[in-house]
């Protein structure tokens, strides 16, 4: 369990490095880095061994990040943003004024955790 805790610890501080190379205020890189995880272990969530009817819509969910790249990704995750932010419930109230702060930021963050596993830490 340790283990898995450090490894944790070190996969999100590799991507705070990233977003902070990327001139990011602390707060924004912690905003940014906290909804593309919410959105990898809500898509993890609905697969097996879980199974669980997604909560992101699927044209909006992580999937829908790894489809793109360059400006087309910079302008679906404004989208994403604003879409998501307008919800009912509380995954839009939780992201009603998220904003994208990252620019090409997470284009490497969204590469480099493609094939990344945090519900079992395994991979």
């Amino acid at each position: 369990m340790a283990e898995q805790s450090h490894q944790i610890v070190q996969k999100l501080w590799n991507y705070c490095n990233i977003l902070r190379d990327d001139g990011l205020s602390y707060g924004d890189y912690v905003e940014q880095l906290t909804f593309l995880l919410f959105l990898k272990m809500a898509d993890e969530q609905t697969r097996s061994p879980y199974n669980r009817e997604p909560i992101i819509p699927p044209k909006l969910g992580w999937s829908s990040l790894l489809a793109k790249d360059g400006d087309e990704l910079e302008i679906h995750y404004r989208h994403l943003l604003e879409t998501l932010g307008k919800e009912k419930g509380m995954l839009g109230y939780l992201l009603l004024n998220l904003e994208n702060t990252s620019e090409g930021s997470k284009i490497r963050l969204s590469a480099s955790t493609r094939g990344e596993s945090w519900q079992d830490m395994k991979n």
